[in-house]
């Protein structure tokens, strides 16, 4: 699994090295694995088939929405909570449930 997932720190530098430094960003952009192993000195080692993209979402005049992948319901567990709000036990709304 790639470590960056977990390094919450290593994230925040990243991000704001890209926020003070355009032509990191501007590299982060193109080239996001290359450019993430050269500011951490290490590989990344993603999975087999897997990908990483960073998107410049830094423009306040525009709304961005992320469309996940579609759930597969057919092997999907629900908890208790969701499982009630989905028989509508609940007041809230059914959640929007996101599987990665």
């Amino acid at each position: 699994m790639m470590e960056l997932a977990n390094d919450q720190k290593s994230l925040q530098n990243i991000v704001a090295k890209a926020w003070k430094d355009a032509a990191f960003k501007a590299s982060l952009l193109q080239n996001p694995v290359a450019t993430i192993e050269k500011f951490l000195g290490r590989p990344l080692n993603l999975p087999q088939g897997k990908k990483l993209a960073f998107v410049d979402q830094s423009d306040p005049s525009t709304f961005f929405i992320n469309i996940p992948k579609e759930p597969n319901l057919d092997d999907m567990e629900l908890d208790e909570e969701q499982l009630e709000a989905v028989a509508g036990g609940g007041d809230a709304p059914p959640p929007v449930i996101v599987v990665l």
